[in-house]
């Protein structure tokens, strides 16, 4: 599977098999080849999830070791803005911390403090932006590689994945921007409801508030389905973007068109692939909290005559713990469902474009060659 795969041969003909090929003695197609985690022709629901477990099997350690790599250095970077941040404004919090009780800081005191929270925000989002954007450029560079059963090699998986982060990072962006307009509406109808539901329990009455919640959930079921069908045609995108080497629009139009006509085979596959991630990175999150909170449940508190400073450094081995497991489910929630659509874009080449044969012929699996054909079975006795 090279970089800029072209279209096929031509549809699948299930009764000639791929490139015209007759089948075996008039019994049917030969059965399609697989070189990789997948048979060369198109897929089933338990073909497209026992190939991404399968791409898992085969590419973890260079899959798994970009993504670490990734947010590691991502989770550094932060971290050193925010010591940064805290040095410039350290002097600022200890100052308004001091303050005496019932004491407001003025806005001379508190501007710096925000000032170097919101810069902080923004180069967090920022850093997190690109590093999802190399960690899903990562998952279509192992697949080209475990699609055709070729080893995977970390280095060639960074050099593809790299080299692509830009167009990805934009397919990314533009696609995040179709939720924006739902989500916005929906803190706006939760914020609303919260006001209005003070002001009514203040007794100065809450309907322009109640008002706006309504409102704002109105728009959510208004736009959300929108949103989700516009999600799902732009879901490819990132897929283009590697396999075929597009920039961000045309990716997001060459993704519509693969879309079509397999619109709700891709919504569920998607939907299931993200809802077996959302599991199975709750369920890590929940078992590393549980591993926290039994030690922790003595030493909620210093001991008596012990710094605060010294309490945190002892209580950094959790907060590690803790770290780490956020760490696995973040690799988890982002990397699984984009092996599926990464294998449902595959598929809808193969569907609609027959590009099983180059597939096949990119593997090193000599194209069918019409000939003579085995004899028929005898007939039964």
């Amino acid at each position: 599977m090279s970089d800029n795969m072209g279209p096929g041969p031509g549809p699948y003909d299930g009764a000639q098999g791929y490139g015209g090929t007759p089948g075996w003695g008039g019994w049917g197609p030969p059965p399609a080849p697989k070189p990789g985690v997948i048979p060369l022709r198109p897929l089933d629901l338990g073909e497209v999830l026992s190939g991404a477990f399968a791409t898992i099997g085969r590419g973890w350690k260079q899959l798994y070791g970009t993504a670490v790599a990734v947010y590691v250095l991502a989770a550094l970077a932060v971290g050193g803005a925010l010591v940064l941040a805290y040095s410039a404004v350290g002097d600022g919090l200890r100052e308004i911390i001091d303050l005496p009780p019932g004491e407001n800081p003025s806005w001379d005191q508190a501007q710096p403090l925000v000032v170097a929270f919101a810069s902080v925000w923004v180069f967090a989002v920022v850093v997190l932006l690109v590093s999802t954007a190399v960690v899903t450029a990562a998952v279509p560079a192992v697949l080209q590689d475990t699609v055709l059963g070729r080893p995977v090699v970390f280095g060639t998986v960074w050099r593809r994945a790299w080299g692509k982060v830009p167009a990805v990072l934009g397919t990314v962006l533009l696609t995040g921007l179709i939720a924006l307009v739902p989500m916005a509406l929906m803190v706006l109808g939760f914020v609303a409801l919260m006001v209005g539901l003070v002001t009514s329990l203040d007794g100065d009455g809450g309907g322009t508030a109640g008002g706006l919640a309504a409102l704002g959930f109105l728009g959510v079921l208004a736009t959300a389905p929108v949103a989700v069908w516009l999600w799902v045609k732009f879901s490819l995108a990132p897929h283009v973007a590697v396999f075929e080497g597009q920039g961000p629009i045309r990716s997001m139009r060459r993704s519509w068109d693969l879309v079509r006509g397999g619109w709700w085979r891709i919504f569920g596959i998607s939907l299931l692939a993200s809802l077996m991630a959302a599991a199975v990175s709750f369920a890590i999150r929940q078992s590393v909290d549980v591993a926290i909170a039994l030690p922790m449940a003595g030493a909620a508190t210093p001991d008596e005559g012990e710094d605060l400073a010294t309490f945190l450094v002892g209580m950094s081995g959790w907060f590690a713990l803790a770290l780490v497991g956020q760490l696995v489910a973040q690799i988890v929630t982002s990397t699984f469902p984009q092996l599926v659509n990464g294998l449902l874009y595959v598929d809808q080449r193969m569907r609609n474009e027959n590009l099983a044969p180059v597939l096949a012929s990119a593997a090193g699996i000599p194209a069918a060659v019409p000939g003579p054909q085995p004899p028929a079975p005898p007939a039964a006795g």
